[in-house]
Formats: structure tokens, C-alpha cells, sequence
């Protein structure tokens, strides 16, 4: 009685393991992709430092996760990599029912990240548009350097 018991056991507890269809396919991890331009950039995810751009990494499908890429002298790139619903989840209705469904949640799998891949183009801090009318150099800038002279000041027409 004890061998059937154990064996029972091993078999309910092998069959809810792998009746995940999601978590079977691809897992609870998804590799991504961030770049920048230009290149080097920190890429910092969830307050955490992950090394310099490019680079593709795995990332837990069942958590939502904030993107910082950052280089001196350029704004910072930030974003988030969001989880929806994978379409392999519809592999459980036919196959793992509510053991599978359940596996799935749990592990994360039954979620995709979007986007899956990143390109931050990095902004200069200093200088952004650029434009000559009327023998006029107009430039306009995010953080002006403490040396200038003001000459005027733009305002709102309404």
C-alpha cells in the first residue's frame, strides 16, 4: 500500500509540474533586448545595475519592470517592460485545465513582456533645435549654462 501511495504521489505530482503548456513552451523568463544610441549607456532595470548597452538579458515574465538607460551628458531613457497575456495560454483549456492554468500563473508563464526589445535614442542635455530666420540664430536648450547672458525671454501668445 505504501508503493501505490508513493507512486500515486509521484504521478499527480509529475503531471502538475508539467501541465504548464506556457511555462512548458517557453518558460518563466524572456530574453530582451536594449540598446541605445550612442552605445555604453547604463542600463539600469528595476533599481538595479545590468551592465552597459547593448545587451540582451532575461527578465521574470510574471513582474512588470522599469528601464533606465543613461550616459553622461544625455537625458535619461526611461520605460517599462509591461507583461500581457501569452497566447499559449489557450494550450491549457485543451491540455493542463486548472492544474496547467494555475502552473502557469504561478511561474509566470502564462505572460509575455512587451516590447522585447528597446532602443533608447539618447537626447543631448544641452542643445535640441536649431533654426536661422531672419539672420536670427535661435537655440534652444534644456539646461542653459550658468556663463550665458540672457537677451530675452520667450513668451506664450495665446
Amino acid at each position: 500500500m505504501r508503493k501505490l501511495n508513493l507512486s500515486i504521489f509521484l504521478t499527480v505530482g509529475f503531471a502538475f509540474l508539467m501541465s504548464g503548456c506556457a511555462t512548458i513552451i517557453h518558460g518563466s523568463k524572456q530574453s530582451v533586448s536594449i540598446a541605445s544610441n550612442p552605445s555604453s549607456a547604463t542600463v539600469t532595470i528595476d533599481n538595479q545595475d545590468q551592465g552597459k548597452t547593448p545587451l540582451t538579458i532575461k527578465l521574470d515574465r510574471k513582474d512588470h519592470h522599469t528601464v533606465k538607460v543613461e550616459l553622461p551628458g544625455y537625458l535619461a531613457y526611461e520605460t517599462k517592460f509591461t507583461r500581457k497575456v501569452d497566447g499559449w495560454i489557450a494550450g491549457n483549456i485543451i491540455f493542463g485545465g486548472l492544474i496547467g492554468l494555475a502552473v502557469d500563473a504561478i511561474t509566470g508563464g502564462m505572460y509575455k513582456l512587451t516590447p522585447d526589445q528597446i532602443q533608447a535614442d539618447l537626447k543631448s542635455n544641452t542643445t535640441s533645435l536649431r533654426t536661422i530666420k531672419d539672420g536670427v540664430f535661435l537655440t534652444v536648450v534644456l539646461k542653459p549654462n550658468p556663463n550665458w547672458e540672457k537677451i530675452g525671454q520667450l513668451t506664450k501668445i495665446n
